[in-house]
């Protein structure tokens, strides 16, 4: 008999409020009644993205967004800057050429954070860029980019600034409106503490003309659809209901404890995280660029890291996250967001320390879990 516990960056688990939210029976969602739930979801929505704009749910993943974003910002033919630091930041590039935009690539070493000052130089070589596409939290290497320095290098240009924030709301402070971000996109399975299934996306004023101004060719991720229908507290297609009314109580939830207790907790979980790899001999992947999302950790030498990430889960159902791509079997990633606590986290060094040993790897036994300890307990 084991228990199962998740600690990857997305899906992330779920509070038992939000559980029981989806086992309500179902409603029809051409009714008073659901929209007065997506008011409500509408409302909460802007507060976790800091905007006083609009933002659109979409059924789809995250990465439903990152499309929507893509396809209703640009035309074909049309120029963007890409920063690639990771999986995410590939795909988009992906994404662009897939619609026939120009994208414009800026490589940042995997592991670290885009220089924003790399940013102005190319929107000032290259005018016709329209769109600088980012992201906030990078999963697939542990890092967050410096969002506010970008959106200040941005918005003194033509271009517009989009960022992925899939993995970084509710977990990392993005101040949307303050800074001057034009569009942001999210899902709901990370920070927002639901399962996947939602894809969320808002735009200033300045990424609305070009929205007006595109023409390419898009249906159901129309966003002039969504304001039409969102202007009169309703869907442009059939919602996801259930996962609606769980996003309610997620931003329940998340407004009782409140922004800055949220960000709090995930840079104390991530600084125990940290310490705790340090004290156990691995290296991290992102020292100058950590997230408070995700830790991720060099696997030791000798060490298989696709069978440690399996051991974990199979045998001891502690479920964390291997490397992708070119870090596969080389990275392990440990998220702190979302519904995941102090517990959690020392009860992961722990089992991470017992198949450690298992696997013939040296260090101080209890090493880890003392030095998460010790920076809970400050």
């Amino acid at each position: 008999m084991k228990k199962n516990y998740l600690l990857t960056p997305g899906p992330t688990p779920l509070p038992p409020e939000v559980s029981l939210a989806m086992a309500k029976p179902i409603i029809h969602h051409r009714t008073p009644q659901f929209q007065e739930i997506l008011k409500e979801a509408s409302q909460g929505l802007k507060w976790a993205f800091q905007t006083a704009n609009d933002v659109f749910i979409i059924s789809s993943s995250g990465t439903g967004a990152m499309e929507a974003a893509v396809a209703n910002l640009l035309s074909c033919g049309d120029t963007a800057l890409v920063v690639q630091g990771g999986k995410f930041g590939e795909r988009w590039t992906e994404i662009c050429r897939a619609y026939g935009i120009g994208a414009e690539v800026i490589d940042v070493e995997w592991g670290k954070a885009v220089d924003p000052e790399e940013i102005g130089r190319r929107l000032k070589a290259n005018p016709q860029i329209k769109v600088v596409f980012t992201t906030l939290c990078e999963t697939s290497t542990g890092v967050d980019n410096d969002i506010r320095s970008i959106a200040a290098v941005v918005k003194d240009t033509s271009a517009v600034l989009a960022v992925d924030a899939i993995s970084g709301l509710g977990a990392v402070d993005l101040k949307t409106d303050e800074w001057g971000v034009d569009v942001v996109v999210s899902g709901s399975q990370k920070g927002l503490m639901l399962p996947p299934g939602l894809g969320f996306i808002c735009l200033s004023g300045r990424a609305w003309k070009l929205v007006e101004s595109c023409k390419g060719s898009r249906y159901y991720l129309d966003l002039r659809k969504a304001k039409k229908a969102l202007d009169k507290n309703d869907t442009p297609f059939t919602s996801s209901i259930t996962l609606i009314i769980a996003l309610n109580e997620s931003l329940k939830i998340m407004k009782q404890d409140g922004l800055e207790n949220i960000f709090k907790r995930h840079r104390t979980m991530a600084d125990a995280a940290r310490a705790a790899m340090k004290a156990l001999g691995l290296e991290l992947f992102a020292p100058g660029a950590a997230s408070d999302g995700v830790t991720a950790a060099k696997v030791p030498a000798g060490v298989d890291g696709e069978k440690l990430v399996k051991t974990m889960r199979d045998t001891y159902g502690v479920t964390i996250a291997g490397g992708q791509a070119e870090l596969k079997g080389k990275v392990i990633r440990i998220a702190h967001m979302g519904f995941i606590t102090e517990s959690d986290i020392v009860m992961c060094i722990a089992c991470l320390e017992k198949v450690l040993v298992q696997m013939g790897y040296k260090f101080n036994l209890g090493a880890g879990v003392k030095a998460a300890e010790e920076v809970f307990l400050k």
